[in-house]
């Protein structure tokens, strides 16, 4: 079942992301006056960027080739890993929250190396700003992460999310409440969502991941749209199994359980979702120069969370 469960899980994500992204942008028309583009218009534009030609700029290497693939790899691998249908995976030891984040970084880590590859000043910008972000995000997500562990007593996702399902109540607490506070800060931050960055803009003096694939087009930058789109319902996906885990089909539940696992899956990622463009209809981006001042504060809590979990511990 473990098996099953992971390709579920890949399948789900790869296909059901472009499609949360469609619903995202369209509540955001709709809570606007636009009618929106549909839910299907991100799968139209990736097949539209699949037949166009792939242009590589003059003066770039392997670097720059090789960053889309890699982002889009170490998506899917994250999405294999991180219990969102099932805590039974074959995976399992090394779904550790350290391996997770690594993933993370070396996808974004990734894809800044390909901009400064270009050697543009906007690539240049767009890749140090994210780097900027990258090093108060990471330590976050493992530091709130690591609060949730510390009653675990592991440091596996699915230890933690078992956890969770056999002691629901556990939710309820300073720990959980400050952690999930954190999460949800850099998970904004780290798929680009206003108000850290907004992904509609390519005005150059805000833009932070747009301006690290302005030189990519075709089936590359068609990878990177998939890639962030993945990396998005990942996150939501994991903020949702670590503090609301309805629906996860554990090690003892059978085939049959799954498919109402990747159901509950959508609906709890779609509701996310919602959420999150809506609170974006509502919301200013901040200055550049702020950023840092709210994602330390998210560093912060997760530490607040850390200490409540040794305290309550």
């Amino acid at each position: 079942m473990g098996v099953i469960g992971a390709v579920l899980q890949v399948i789900a994500v790869a296909v059901g992301s472009p499609l949360l992204l469609g619903l995202m942008r369209q509540v955001r028309a709709r809570l606007e006056g636009r009618a929106g583009a549909g839910v299907l218009q991100p799968w139209r534009d990736l097949r539209k960027l699949m037949r166009k030609e792939a242009i590589t700029p003059r003066g770039t290497g392997w670097v720059f080739r090789a960053a889309p693939l890699l982002l889009a790899g170490t998506a899917l691998v994250v999405a294999a890993v991180v219990p969102l249908v099932t805590t039974a995976s074959p995976l399992d030891g090394v779904a550790d929250l350290f391996a997770v984040t690594a993933l993370l970084a070396l996808g974004s880590v990734a894809l800044a190396l390909g901009a400064l590859d270009t050697g543009t000043a906007f690539g240049g910008m767009g890749a140090s700003r994210e780097m900027t972000v990258l090093a108060l995000v990471e330590p976050t997500i493992l530091v709130s992460t690591f609060a949730l562990s510390i009653r675990v007593g592991s440091t596996s996702l699915g230890s933690i999310v078992t956890a969770t399902v056999e002691d629901p109540l556990s939710v309820i607490s300073p720990v959980s409440v400050l952690a999930a506070a954190a999460l949800a800060i850099v998970t904004i931050a780290e798929t680009g969502r206003i108000p850290v960055d907004n992904p509609s803009t390519h005005l150059e003096l805000t833009m932070i991941h747009e301006a690290m694939v302005l030189e990519y087009a075709g089936p590359d930058l068609a990878l990177i749209e998939w890639a962030s789109a993945m990396r998005l319902s990942v996150l939501l996906g994991l903020l949702s199994s670590l503090f609301f885990p309805l629906g996860i089909a554990g090690a003892g539940a059978g085939v049959l359980a799954l498919p109402l696992s990747v159901i509950t899956l959508v609906l709890k990622v779609g509701l996310l979702g919602v959420l999150l463009s809506a609170g974006e209809v509502f919301m200013a981006k901040l200055r550049l120069f702020r950023v840092p001042e709210l994602l330390a504060g998210s560093f912060l809590l997760a530490l607040l969370a850390v200490g409540a979990s040794f305290f309550l511990a």
